[in-house]
């Protein structure tokens, strides 16, 4: 008797760890399924803005971690990102966007409204972009540190180092110069803040930012504008006559041309300085428009074609691309502008988009960095622009991608 229940207390414990095996078996297949699920495929009927923005998040779970970055960083690349996935987010309404956004701003962001990584006595207006994410956070959530986090970067466009005719220096360690990148590094901003926060009471001094580049870095000949400006004349990069650098490079040309259709948003129609900035739009397009590749795209070295080393290049087309979209959306430029823009965004997709076979979305030829003097130095001559290294999916040309294809509705 004793025999025969022991053997089927035996038997029990054995059927009942059998079925605690087979239920482990099955919860780790059920997890593993909702792995494959997150991980699928990205398809190919989803929007362009939406396979691109997918592909960042599976590659940089953490927003954050934008750029191969390995730790929070307060930078321009990821709010560039980030402002394509704010505008994703009001075309959706997916909360995933949102959250990705927030996730970066907590991440870089303390509970008092402090940016650790962010060093106010650099006075880099690059460090200003990333502050654009932080109107929609602060109007959604009411987090308090998100409004202290904007206050600090309005107050280093208070003290940031000026030209004599009051323009922003692009870093205090590089004096005296503005580059077309910093237009949009720190205007939009700008705008937007004294917009919402000062009753637009400093708009002119936005307008100021665009007349000056205007006035010194312009090339009348061509209508394109120099990549930088030396106020002083002292940087061996710089014309001895007129201060500016040689050459034209597509990149920092985008960066102005979005520059100009962003800030607009914050310009009503009636104010003395919109028509102005409106014109400034146009002119560049108009030269722009003469140097468009007939693939749709633009050469790495603006006006230099086919020369020897130049090459078709992702970020300044993405930026272009946009920049005309969303000017004719907005009634700023002539709609045939909206064709220049289409041709380019699908010259990019057909010569410059590679998919990956789990339907990532990988654009190439993308210039990686470019700049002017610092070590080591950077000469800024035909060869150095060329010879820069290209990345794939640098984030300079991924969200300016997605924008463009919100604008384009591609």
């Amino acid at each position: 008797m004793n025999t025969y229940k022991n053997s089927t207390i035996i038997l029990l414990i054995f059927f009942l760890g059998l079925t605690t095996f087979a239920s482990c078996k099955q919860e780790k297949k059920e997890v593993q399924e909702v792995e494959l699920r997150d991980n699928k495929v990205i398809s190919d009927s989803l929007k362009w803005s939406e396979r691109m923005a997918l592909t960042l998040m599976k590659h940089h779970p953490e927003a954050y971690q934008i750029d191969d970055k390995t730790a929070p960083k307060w930078d321009y690349v990821h709010g560039l990102v980030l402002t394509s996935f704010e505008q994703l987010y009001k075309n959706t309404g997916n909360e995933k966007y949102f959250n990705y956004i927030k996730g970066y701003a907590d991440a870089c962001i303390d509970s008092t409204g402090a940016i650790p990584s962010y060093k106010f006595e650099d006075y880099n207006i690059d460090m200003i972009e990333a502050g654009n994410i932080l109107f929609n956070l602060y109007n959604t959530t009411k987090e308090e540190k998100y409004f202290k986090a904007m206050q600090l970067l309005r107050k280093q466009l208070d003290e940031h180092p000026r030209t004599n005719e009051g323009g922003f220096w692009h870093k205090k360690r590089y004096p005296n110069q503005m580059w077309l990148d910093g237009l949009y590094m720190g205007e939009p901003f700008y705008a937007r803040y004294t917009v919402d926060y000062e009753n637009g009471k400093n708009l002119n001094d936005v307008a100021k930012q665009f007349e000056l580049i205007q006035k010194h870095a312009l090339d009348t000949k061509t209508g394109l504008l120099f990549h930088g400006w030396d106020e002083s004349k002292a940087m061996d990069w710089a014309n001895k006559k007129t201060g500016t650098s040689p050459n034209f490079w597509s990149r920092s040309l985008g960066w102005y041309a979005m520059a100009l259709v962003d800030v607009l948003d914050y310009f009503p129609k009636e104010h003395p300085k919109q028509a102005e900035l409106v014109s400034y739009l146009n002119q560049l397009a108009v030269a722009l428009a003469k140097v468009q590749h007939e693939s749709g795209l633009w050469y790495q070295v603006t006006d230099m074609g086919d020369k020897e080393g130049n090459y078709l290049e992702a970020s300044g087309t993405a930026m272009f691309a946009y920049a005309f979209a969303k000017g004719v959306n907005k009634g700023y430029l002539p709609e045939e502008y909206k064709e220049h823009a289409n041709k380019a965004f699908d010259g990019l997709t057909r010569d410059l988009v590679k998919i990956s076979e789990s339907g990532e979305v990988v654009i190439t030829q993308a210039c990686a960095v470019a700049g002017l003097g610092g070590n080591p130095y950077r000469d800024g001559s035909y060869e150095y622009y060329v010879n820069e290294r290209k990345k794939d999916n640098d984030p300079k040309a991924t969200g300016p991608f997605i924008l463009a294809a919100l604008e384009l509705d591609k």
